[in-house]
This record gives structure tokens, sequence and C-alpha cells, in this order.
């Protein structure tokens, strides 16, 4: 395996400089995403053999889900190992091939990176248990001892994401019960402890490694999660789970993750080709996920107050107009997303009533949420910045909402009062053709199983076919690319519209969304470009129908 010690070969590296700020980027959760050698699970061949799909759909960029070595207690967010690729996604060598296939085509490769916490099967914590109470080696993670007259009570009262005390007491090198360690998620997963020293160096490492092998950038898992309140203070509050993303607790979002991104951002700028850190910030607002956007700090933020808006014209202009104010003063993009692997696919989530939440179990209303999910997507990809697209969603997935339990794999579903556990159902595997094992999945089945009728959604069912959501998603993101209006940019100029419906417009471009349930008539913008369903143009005016979004040059 030879390394990419120069700039990613891409066919518009020479004219294309900030290409983040208006990039359409695919999120590929390679569990799911195409299995290349037929042993159930996807991994990295697959996605090598399917790359062209991504390049004919028209994204800039792909953003690959962990595939370092892990004993995926976390569907690999639980990593062993940073510079190594898990044998059931394949080698370094298939990285490596990954990377100089997506750079011929033209896309670039942003990979995960999990600092918040590692495997407990890393070396560093493996060691830390061996070496036992007070060894330097337990000082690069969060050990503690116990309260209560035998140390029998956790440290403190946080509680796990996942459910329960985010302490797990260990076992001496002797055999009794010891120190305890912290793990905001998985007991198999420790959160490392980032005021050492060692822990720094040694992730600056890890990036220069899949830097030096070509990687574009870096999403960052769990980003405002890395530094924790001096003391590790108690939080006084059970049922912590609800407090989170409107509180700023003692173990998320502290301003010393700050001095982190500045010194990876030193790292990057080492490299040529715009390389980029993306930040999972769940943060209380806005403007707090701005700060860590700052010119000297990450280059995007992922806009989850945007994902967990409803389908509601004055709820999504307010988080609009929300979002562009509060990048405008750091100078970055605004990022818009509507789905990934941790949320109920949005055909599903606007399916149901809203107000549920973003993990759901019931199907819902499906024409109705494919209809709405088809109008929020073209909706998204009008507005200022960066897109985010998570798999399966160009087919117009739903999320499959009755898997039985015993099926299941996410570590959160079985166990008590943690984050709702149903992931499952956004990461079945996707169809690729009609028929055929798995719908073209790979030949040996799927990891997840998957509905009856499945390969009615496929890649091969919905290329050609005008009406479908495939072909609406290929035609989006070429118009986008040809309207000198769309893509970057901080500003859009709201016109008048009917309650319920948005229209705004950027330069020679016009987008119009109707969020309501019944058809209205505005005059015509312009000439239409793409809409999201049937509309009619009569004379002067247009009828939209319900949950309906229409693109027009003017």
């Amino acid at each position: 395996m030879t390394q990419h010690l120069a700039a990613p070969a891409t066919p518009d590296s020479a004219t294309r400089t900030d290409w983040w700020r208006d990039a359409v980027i695919y999120q590929v959760y390679p569990r799911s995403f195409a299995d290349g050698n037929g042993d159930g699970m996807g991994d990295l061949q697959g996605i090598r053999a399917r790359l062209p799909h991504l390049r004919d759909l028209g994204v800039d960029a792909v953003w690959l889900s962990p595939f370092y070595a892990s004993p995926q207690a976390d569907a690999g967010y639980d990593v062993a190992d940073y510079r190594a690729v898990d044998p059931m996604f394949g080698t370094l060598l298939d990285a490596d091939a990954l990377l100089r296939d997506a750079h011929e085509l033209g896309l670039r490769v942003i990979v995960d990176l999990v600092p918040n916490h590692s495997s407990d099967r890393h070396d560093w914590f493996r060691r830390a248990l061996g070496d036992g109470p007070g060894s330097p080696s337990r000082d690069r993670y969060h050990f503690r001892p116990g309260k209560g007259t035998d140390g029998e009570l956790p440290p403190n009262d946080w509680e796990s994401i996942f459910g329960g005390p985010a302490w797990t007491r260990t076992t001496d090198p002797d055999g009794t019960p010891g120190d305890w360690y912290l793990h905001l998620f998985a007991p198999e997963q420790p959160d490392f402890n980032w005021e050492h020293p060692a822990v720094r160096d040694e992730f600056r490492s890890v990036l220069r490694f899949w830097l030096d092998m070509g990687a574009d950038g870096f999403r960052v898992d769990v980003a405002h999660g890395l530094v924790k309140a001096a003391g590790l203070p108690d939080i006084g509050h059970h049922d912590q789970l609800r407090l989170l993303g409107n509180d700023t607790m003692p173990f998320f979002d502290q301003d010393g993750v700050h001095e982190i991104y500045r010194s990876w951002r030193k790292v990057l700028a080492e490299y040529a080709g715009d390389r980029i850190l993306v930040a999972e910030a769940w943060t209380p607002t806005v403007e707090r996920t701005a700060h860590y956007v700052r010119p000297d700090e990450m280059h995007q933020a992922f806009n989850f107050q945007y994902l967990g808006t409803h389908w509601d014209a004055a709820e999504l202009r307010a988080v609009i107009d929300g979002s562009l104010a509060a990048m405008r003063p750091v100078g970055a993009p605004a990022t818009w997303v509507l789905s990934n692997h941790d949320v109920t696919r949005h055909t599903t989530r606007f399916a149901n009533p809203p107000g549920l939440g973003t993990q759901l179990r019931t199907p819902g209303d499906r024409a109705l949420g494919l209809r709405r999910a088809r109008a929020a997507s073209l909706l998204m990809l009008a507005l200022p910045g960066t897109a985010y697209l998570y798999q399966g969603e160009e087919l117009g997935l739903p999320d499959v909402t009755d898997l039985p339990d015993e099926a299941r794999q996410d570590p959160s579903f079985h166990r008590a009062e943690g984050q709702d556990g149903f992931r499952d159902g956004c990461r079945v595997p996707i169809p690729w053709t009609v028929e055929g094992p798995s719908y073209g999945f790979g030949t040996g089945g799927s990891w997840l199983p998957q509905p009856a009728g499945w390969g009615e959604l496929s890649v091969q069912a919905q290329t050609g076919d005008p009406a479908s959501t495939l072909e609406l998603y290929r035609a989006a993101l070429r118009v986008r690319r040809e309207q000198p209006g769309l893509g970057a940019g901080d500003a859009l100029e709201w016109n008048a519209a009917p309650d319920g419906v948005l229209s705004f417009r950027r330069e020679s471009f016009v987008c119009t969304a109707n969020t309501t349930g019944a058809a209205v008539r505005l005059p015509v913008p312009g000439r239409m470009l793409l809409a999201s369903g049937p509309v009619r143009v009569a004379g002067d005016e247009v009828e939209l129908p319900a949950d309906t979004t229409a693109w027009w040059a003017v």
C-alpha cells in the first residue's frame, strides 16, 4: 500500500477551492451500503463497487461511518485501533483503494473520527485495567474511587446516554472491587481524559495517518463531549437524557473543547487540498454550535436544530433564519440535514404526527411521508450552504419500523431508560436491484432483515423513471450545480406568501414550498425548473399542490 502524500487528485482540484461551502455530502453507513464478499455485512469492497452510483447521483463527497477495528459493541463507534480496518470491512489496502477510486471519480472522502471514547479493548484501556489503581496508564481515562463506605457507589450522578449510570466499577488485578471508570455511552466505550497530553498527541497522530492516506477530512463524533467540567460535579437531576439539547451539561459543550479543535485545524493546514473538519455537536442553541466553526476551528457543524424541525412553514423559516444568522458572524456555511444513521428516516418522521421525536416505531401514512420528504429534500437543497444526504434517502426509503426484537442490534434498545434504541430501522441494508439475494446488497443475505417488496424501491427499479425519487434527486443535484444562485452563500430573500407556504429568492432562482395539506394558488415566479410532485401552471398562476416544493428560474 502506498500513501497519498500530496493533494487528492480530484478532477476539479485545480479550480475549486472552499469546495465544502456548497457541497452535497453523502453519508455511507458501511454495514448497510453494499456487501462485496457475500457475508451479509457491508464492506469497503462493496462501497468501491457502488461509487459510480454516487458520482452519477451528483454528490461532491462521501462521508464514511466508522470502519475501524472494533468489537462492534456500538456498530464501530467503539474503536480498538484507529489505524486499522476491522476485518468485517476489509483491510487498509481496501481503504487505500477506495480513496483512490473515489478521487478518480471526482469524489472526496470524509472519514469518521471517534475521539470522545475508545473501545474497552483498546490497548490503552486494557493496560490501564492490568496496571491497577494509581498507575499512570489510568490517567488517559477517567478512573475514580467510588463513594460510600466501601466505594460501592458511582463517583457522581452522571447517567449514560444509553441508560443507567455513566460509571462501571472495575475489578482489581487481585480480584477485589476497584475504581470506577466513566463511559457516557456503553460500558464498552470508556471516555478518554482529554486533559492528558498523551491523548492529545495520539489523536493528532491519527489525523496525520488518515490525511497521509488521502482522506479529505473528518466528521468528528461527539465533538461536544471531549472535555468534562473540572471536578466532575454532580448534576443533581435524574432522567438527564431529557435535558440534553436544552441545558449545558458538565460533560457536554465545555469551552475547553475549542482549544483541541484549534490544534487540529493547524494539522489540516499542513496538507494541500482543502481538508475539512465537521462537528457532530449537540448544543442547546445554534449560536453555541457556531462556536465550533470559528475561523481557526472546524469548517462545518451539523445543524441538528434543522433536522428536528417539523414540516411547518413558520418553524422552518425560523430555523433557517436562525441558522444563517448564527453562522454569518463566524464566516462558516450553514449545513442542512434531514436524516442520518441515528434518527428515523424523514420519510417516516413526516408520515407521523409532529412531536413524536426523532426515533419512531410507527410507519404512519407512507404516501404522505414520501410526498413531504420529497418536498423537504428540494427545500433543503435550495438553501445556502452545504447539504448532507443519508444513504437511501435518494430512494425514498422509509424506516423499517417492524423489525423483530431479536434482530435488533442497537445497544440502547437493550438498556432501560436510555435513548429509544430504534436506530436499526434506518440502518437496514439498502436495495440495489429489483430481485436477487438481498436485493443486490450482496450474495449472502443482509445483517438486518429487509422488508418484502424492498426491491420496488431499488436503484434498478427507479432508474429511468421520471416520477421516481431517485431521478428527482439526480435532477435536483444537476440543477443545483447549474444554477449560479444555488450552493454557497448566506443570504436569501423571503417573498410574500400565504400562510403555510415558504417562498424565497436567491439571485435568479426562486423556491416555493407548500407545507400545508391543501393546494395553494400563487403567481408564477418564472420558468419552472423542477418540482417534487405534479404542478399545474395556468397563465400567470400556478397551483402548488399540498406538500410540494417547486424550483423556478427568474
